[in-house]
């Protein structure tokens, strides 16, 4: 009697708390076996076992009763769950924690509901949205890092294991309809083509419907888009400028939920939204920018920025009144009276497109929001908006670039006169733009540096609003309770009156590793302990280790535009050390490792048991060089690929890969009466990529180097009717990516010298004094017979730019270099000495 009295107590206080009916406390309604019943079920086991069937069966139907499974329904009072993450936005972007840019969406979450200021990421996208979704670590669930950096160990080769069931998953088996929109880091980048397997993508995570594109990054006027897993072009035929991703899918969330409610009211909805907004690159509606750029935010610089924004934070109350700014770093980033005029004339630019971007995304977000009010939703619909999956990206460097593929291919510093030639077009269709570093400095304000530095808040300290009108009633609260990513699982499913399952489709599941912060949303525990005790973070060998409000870190060794050069040997042990006391230190402004050595060395113990728990080791430094490690992709083991027939749409992860080797591309075709032109073959497209295509009759091979230079190989005559060989040989003089696995990036972009042949006949011979070292245009694809999205060279062509000769046969041989011992011994002596010259 006395235990089940203690039961009913829990329950009833749960009840009170979260407003939900408590977890496995089973709920039928209608009459069992009718085709209206409903169940919940115990949701340890999912999908639930067919239960037995209850009616009668005898010889005839007439004598028979019919009996129907109850449709299994979520606990009653369960809300919609809104869950937003919008991209490479630091601390101080959004007005409703400080900054100077709009987000009045984001405002009228955090009015109607809770402002959290210490909600913490992993420091860079992919690894952030898989602990978001799975509630587990980053490494826990294979992304340590982003997916076009994988590496063949468990905690680096992202692919989330099937004992890791995401939100989306769980969530549906219990009776919600789920779904994705916007950007998906999580489908492994060697698994994104139409070949599948689709069991990584939004679709086979669990998320019944996905609109989006995947990828790290996409161009918002063509994005490489999806409707679950089938390709669209929503935007074709539209003037340029007139269409873009960021309302598309604002629009198509709210098609979704409309239809959704109209067709079953009764069903809830989670919707995982995630904007590409404001990763690079930044493209934003003109009307935006004009927008902004009335206000003249950024006229007086990113110090006074940063100071302006830090007084904000203060005046608002989401950070202490002690807090302390740290100083410029002049020796990183150039300040703003050392500029030159034109300098200065373009990072206004280049902030104001982004922050244009910024405001953009929210109205849209805001849109999104309000059709959950006018469908009657809002009041039971838990809205979590956090505001970046990392700090502010600083890829763009100190001087920013208008094409952001050009920083991945190791051109980090454009010199701005060149930069210059797109200050009118820069957001536009013309560029894949990010702005200077000194902006994202600023805008991740009270804290310092950017996206990708693990150990500094400036790169894992993000801020988040929630929001849940019938149960949230300390509308406007601040709450500084420590809250990491992996927190967001358990919250929904407490929420939800849920619990993790135990089985997924026979598999056991791995226990959830986050923390849930319902607690938060009561009023009584608003100063409550954080419950969430110890977290580690770890990032391209970076790390930092909280306990209890400690914070161990190591010191920044490389800004995130230094990703070329040999990455730190021993990332666990060869580093300077850095300790913080978060409890009365909240911007990380005094490192005091020097008075507590006892602590650096107990918290270092830590952050090693976490990392073996968790998969962290064996730790890399590396950033660039694991762009092109080896990974198991459909073209792997390969070096001859044969084609019959035109097809679009191959990813640059599933695609024969031409970088740093040498190769021979072949095409048989046959030319009609009166000629032809078009594209035989291209991959990537305006801001780095490849073509090989008939113009004019004549047979071109083109190299589109990050935008920069193009090198175009052209045949002298017109294609004769009737059948023709096209031959592109390309003789690579460098040792290959081979050497990047010796810490030595003297193997890739090296010259090389290309020869065009017609029927055997060479027709023009060049040289390239260089190659691309790392990678095309990501969200650009492998195309035969026409081209998608954007063109390699506009000056000839406009996609699709048909084929129109018949292709008889198109074949890629590659011939990557290999190393020999001899190569293997001088490259390990030279980083011997490079090793021993760097100490």
């Amino acid at each position: 009697m006395l235990k089940n009295l203690r039961t009913f107590v829990r329950a009833a206080i749960a009840i009170a708390i979260v407003g939900v009916t408590p977890i496995h406390a089973q709920q039928v309604t209608g009459t069992p076996g009718s085709p209206g019943a409903t169940t919940t079920i115990p949701g340890n086991q999912l999908p639930p076992p067919d239960p037995k069937f209850g009616g009668v069966i005898k010889d005839g139907a007439l004598q028979s009763k019919p009996w129907w499974a109850p449709r299994v329904v979520p606990p009653k009072g369960a809300p919609n769950v809104l869950l937003i993450i919008t991209d490479d936005a630091g601390f101080g972007v959004p007005g409703t924690f400080g900054g100077v840019i709009p987000t009045p969406s984001m405002d009228r979450i955090a009015s109607e509901g809770l402002r959290y200021n210490r909600i913490f990421s992993t420091a860079l996208c992919s690894p952030t949205r898989a602990a978001l979704i799975t509630g587990r670590n980053h490494h826990s669930a294979g992304f340590g890092v982003v997916s076009e950096q994988s590496t063949g160990f468990p905690g680096y080769n992202s692919i989330i294991g099937k004992d890791k069931a995401t939100i989306g998953r769980i969530l549906l088996d219990n009776g919600y309809a789920t779904s994705w929109f916007g950007k998906d880091h999580n489908t492994p980048a060697f698994a994104a083509s139409q070949v599948g397997p689709f069991d990584q993508w939004p679709t086979g995570m669990g998320f019944e419907y996905f609109y989006g594109f995947v990828g790290g990054d996409s161009n918002q006027w063509q994005p490489n888009l999806f409707r679950n897993t089938t390709q669209i072009y929503p935007f074709e035929g539209k003037a340029p400028g007139t269409w873009n991703l960021i309302t598309a899918m604002a629009d198509d969330a709210i098609d979704y939920m409309t239809r959704i409610h109209q067709t079953d009211p009764n069903r809830p909805i989670f919707i995982k939204y995630a904007p590409g907004a404001t990763h690079a690159p930044h493209h934003p509606m003109k009307e935006w920018v004009d927008k902004i750029s009335a206000m003249h935010l950024f006229d007086d610089g990113y110090e006074k920025l940063r100071e302006r924004i830090f007084a904000n934070q203060k005046r608002l109350g989401v950070i202490p009144q002690d807090a302390q700014l740290t100083p410029w770093p002049a020796e990183v980033l150039k300040p703003w009276d050392k500029l030159t005029a034109d300098e200065q004339r373009l990072f206004i630019r280049q902030v104001e497109v982004f922050a244009a971007f910024a405001a953009y995304n929210d109205h849209e977000i805001g849109r999104v929001i309000q059709a959950f009010q006018d469908l009657g939703k809002l009041d039971n619909t838990l809205v979590i908006y956090i505001n970046g999956d990392n700090g502010t990206s600083a890829e763009g460097g100190p001087l920013g670039t208008p094409n952001e593929v050009a920083w991945f291919n190791g051109v980090g510093m454009m010199p701005v006169d060149e930069q210059m030639k797109f200050y009118d077009v820069w957001g536009t269709e013309q560029t894949y733009n990010h702005m200077s570093a000194g902006w994202s400095w600023a805008f991740d304000t009270p804290f310092d540096w950017f996206k990708q530095n693990a150990s500094r808040l400036g790169g894992t300290n993000q801020n988040m609003v929630v929001s849940w009108p019938a149960r949230i009633k300390d509308k406007g609260a601040l709450r500084e309770q420590f809250v990491h990513v992996i927190d967001v699982v358990p919250t929904i499913l407490e929420a939800a009156g849920l619990s993790a399952p135990e089985v997924v489709d026979g598999i056991k599941q791995a226990p959830i590793e986050g923390t849930s912060f319902a607690y938060t949303f009561d009023a009584a525990n608003a100063k409550a302990p954080s419950r969430h005790k110890t977290q580690y973070f770890e990032m391209m060998g970076q790390w930092a280790l909280y306990h209890d409000g400690w914070l161990l870190g190591t010191k920044v060794n490389r800004a995130p535009w230094e990703a070329f050069g040999p990455a730190n040997p021993d990332p666990l042990n060869n580093q300077e050390f850095q300790l913080y006391d978060l409890s009365r230190d909240f911007t990380q402004s005094e490192d005091i490792a020097a008075k507590h050595p006892e602590k650096v060395k107990d918290l270092k113990t830590i952050f090693v048991a976490e990392a073996k728990k968790h998969q962290v080791f064996p730790l890399d430094a590396s950033v660039a060089a694991r762009i092109v490690a080896p990974r198991p992709n459909i073209t792997a083991g390969r070096s001859e690929f044969v084609y019959t027939r035109p097809m679009t749409g191959l990813p640059q992860g599933d695609s024969p890969s031409l970088l740093n080797a040498s190769y021979t591309i072949t095409a048989a075709i046959e030319v009609p009466q009166g000629g032809a032109e078009g594209m035989i073959l291209t991959s990537g497209g305006r801001f780095a990529g490849y073509g090989f295509y008939l113009l004019g009759g004549k047979p071109v091979f083109l190299w589109n180097l990050v935008d920069l230079e193009r090198l175009k190989w052209e045949g002298p005559d017109a294609l004769t009717p009737g059948p023709h060989t096209l031959e592109f040989d390309f003789q690579y003089e460098g040792l290959g990516a081979g050497t990047l696995a010796l810490n030595n990036f003297s193997g890739v972009g090296r010259p090389g010298t290309g020869t065009l042949k017609v029927d055997g006949k060479a027709v023009a011979t060049k040289r390239m004094e260089k190659t691309l070292p790392m990678i095309l245009q990501w969200d650009e694809s492998f195309d035969i017979g026409s081209d998608t999205l954007t063109g390699v060279n506009d000056a000839d062509y406009r996609p699709p730019f048909p084929l129109t000769a018949k292709l008889v046969k198109l074949t890629i041989k590659v011939n990557r270099p290999e190393l020999t011992p001899a190569d293997i011994e001088k490259l390990k002596e030279a980083d011997a000495k490079a090793a021993a010259a760097r100490e």
